[in-house]
């Protein structure tokens, strides 16, 4: 059989192809690394995107406001210096003047001396009418009891020249009776103001009592 004879003949042709292969491959980078270095693949690259336009931006820079001037420096005028003048005060010393005289020094008059008031009082040399003669009978009767003070005006004889009721003994007939006897009979020592008779006034309390 003739099997082994064609499997044989097979081989040889499939190396020559891949070595055929190989070798087109190493030509062509060699071809390539040469058009790199001869510049050509620069110019082929450049004829087929064509020339490149290049624009320059400039950056915007904002606006600055520029700031105002200074103010203008503020110089203080120099200090003055007045010379004060120096004053001397001086106090003279008081001067004491001394005056002889021959006038004696003035007493104070002495102060009035005050005046002796006695005021007028009963003469026991003659007794006024007492309650008992000047007691009304009908008040006796009735019963009526009690004290009346009479304010009396003395003159300067003693007698009595007026009689008024100051305190009342709460019956008008026993106030009556003592005002009329004392305007009628009674008689006092007079009064005196440094020793000279004066007319004056005095309380006198008459009380009207029933015995028993």
């Amino acid at each position: 059989m003739e099997y082994y004879s064609s499997s044989s003949s097979a081989i040889p042709q499939t190396n020559y192809r891949r070595l055929g292969l190989f070798v087109f491959v190493v030509v062509l980078h060699g071809l390539l690394f040469w058009a790199l270095q001869s510049g050509l693949a620069k110019t082929l690259i450049n004829k087929a995107l064509g020339p490149m336009e290049t624009k320059i931006i400039e950056e915007i820079k904002p606006e600055v406001e520029e700031p105002p001037p200074p103010p203008p420096k503020f110089q203080a005028p120099p200090p003055v210096f007045v010379d004060m003048p120096d004053v001397a005060i001086t106090q003279e010393a008081p001067t004491a003047t001394i005056t002889a005289t021959n006038e004696k020094p003035k007493v104070a008059p002495p102060p009035p001396k005050a005046d002796v008031v006695i005021a007028p009082r009963q003469n026991p040399r003659r007794p006024n009418v007492g309650p008992e003669e000047m007691y009304p009978a009908m008040s006796k009767r009735l019963g009526e009891e009690g004290s009346v003070i009479l304010l009396l005006t003395v003159d300067v004889e003693g007698k009595v020249t007026d009689a008024v009721v100051q305190t009342s003994s709460g019956f008008e007939r026993l106030d009556e009776a003592a005002t009329k006897e004392a305007k009628r009979s009674w008689r006092f020592l007079p009064g005196t103001i440094n020793g000279k008779p004066s007319p004056m006034q005095m309380p006198m309390r008459v009380t009207f009592k029933i015995p028993k």
